[in-house]
């Protein structure tokens, strides 16, 4: 039987900046494919903004075809404005996946940074550190808008909630306990 693969795009949804990242899992190895940033401050008005957010989602997914969708939920802001631009944002990424029919998980960002660093409260730096490390990606080839990497680390959460045992129905809670269940498969 030939291995089953499964790739999942992560998005971190934003209107100056969206950041991706794609991973790659055959049978249960997960591989990194591609991660980067999409500079969307040039663009003045918002509902061009959001054109280019579908152009864009549309875009990877024409070129990495995955199989699911992970997007980064909006976190509260007091700036309602900011927020209802943010929601936006998801949802005109979310649509594009839709349309093709590409199921789609949402996860908020204490969630996300939970899965990844085994801390709520991490910084975007220990959450791009950590991914670094589990994925094996050189620090090297990082953009410098962490965006990437939360649009990484939505794409390996989705992969950690969805990830079960072989022979059974157990599922990780996060890292940490992927880590504490592996411990013989993990190198530091």
């Amino acid at each position: 039987m030939p291995p089953k693969e499964r790739i999942i795009l992560g998005i971190d949804p934003g209107t100056t900046i969206m950041g991706y990242g794609v991973i790659r899992i055959i049978d249960r190895k997960v591989e990194f494919v591609a991660l980067g940033a999409i500079n969307l401050k040039a663009i003045k008005n918002h509902y061009l903004t959001l054109r280019k957010i579908f152009e864009e989602v549309n875009r990877l997914i024409e070129t990495h075809l995955p199989d699911e969708l992970a997007i980064e939920a909006p976190f509260f802001e007091k700036n309602v404005q900011s927020m209802l631009k943010l929601g936006r944002a998801q949802g005109v990424a979310i649509t594009a996946a839709i349309v093709r029919e590409i199921p789609v998980a949402e996860y908020a960002p204490l969630k996300i940074k939970m899965a990844i660093t085994g801390q709520g409260r991490a910084s975007k730096e220990q959450v791009a550190d950590m991914l670094c490390r589990i994925l094996k990606i050189p620090h090297d080839i990082l953009p410098k808008e962490l965006d990437a990497t939360d649009g990484l680390a939505a794409a390996y959460c989705h992969y950690l909630q969805t990830q079960s045992v072989v022979g059974s129905e157990k599922k990780y809670r996060n890292w940490k306990d992927f880590a504490e269940k592996n411990k013989g498969r993990i190198k530091t």
